[in-house]
């Protein structure tokens, strides 16, 4: 496993992107990682090389570069309030959905100047906040995206006028999203909206809903769950292969 961090020029800055690549020579189909709220860490880490592992060159951007800040411990966002009332003012705006799209472009001219990574599609995948990007990523394109998934993403299906189920009909890549229980940031009239649009759409899709909470992948979050965890893998294996492989 080869492991590296390049600073990527965007519009906006110099976004810190963490690489990784299979052991094995070779080129690799891309995959776009987007980070989860806790931000860029040693549990993402743990995800992107198994992803790489499994025959992915794997970009990970930090996505905190506009702010500089910093992932503090998985289940201090959840239970410290200051930390998290400062990130859902100061920080969390920079993380919207017309900065990140801003960004793409950037990230996919690294990988496709990088020899490890085979021309052509990529896949996107992403986790709390970053499934929402990753279907976003999806829509805005299409032309490269060929698979999308979203784990315990929130806000996919919401009246905001770029939630991410309004670009459906400009997908062309196959589609997995895994919701959580309980999760009032991806409840079931926002799967029902989601299903409603994709379907309309044509795309190719699956939308489930897991036996865990929000956050359960990660393997410092207080909600990690083990099994749950193994078949986000199984899923997102089978995905990737389809569309890519």
């Amino acid at each position: 496993m080869r492991h590296e961090t390049v600073d990527i020029r965007t519009d906006d800055g110099t976004c810190p992107t963490h690489v990784f690549d299979p052991s094995d020579s070779g080129q690799w189909p891309g995959v776009v990682l987007f980070m989860d709220g806790h931000g860029v860490r040693p549990a993402l880490f743990e995800i992107a090389e198994r992803l790489a592992g499994g025959g992915y060159c794997v970009a990970m951007p930090d996505l905190y570069y506009r702010t500089g800040y910093k992932a503090p411990e998985g289940a201090r966002l959840f239970s410290d309030e200051k930390i998290r009332a400062d990130w859902m003012t100061r920080i969390l705006p920079t993380l919207s959905i017309a900065n990140v799209m801003r960004d793409v472009p950037a990230i996919l001219g690294h990988l496709d100047a990088r020899p490890t990574v085979r021309p052509g599609t990529i896949g996107v995948t992403g986790y709390c906040l970053g499934g929402r990007l990753s279907l976003a990523a999806a829509g805005h394109f299409p032309d490269r995206v060929a698979a999308a998934a979203s784990y315990h993403g929130g806000h996919l299906a919401t009246d905001a006028p770029d939630s991410p189920h309004r670009l459906a009909s400009r997908m062309k890549a196959r589609v997995y999203v895994a919701g959580a229980i309980q999760d009032a940031s991806f409840d079931d009239a926002q799967k029902k909206r989601l299903e409603d649009a994709l379907t309309a759409a044509h795309v190719d899709h699956k939308i489930e809903t897991y036996n865990a909470r929000h956050g359960w992948v990660p393997s410092d979050t207080p909600v990690h769950d083990e099994a749950a965890t193994e078949r986000h893998w199984a899923t997102l294996f089978d995905l990737l292969g389809a569309a890519l492989n």
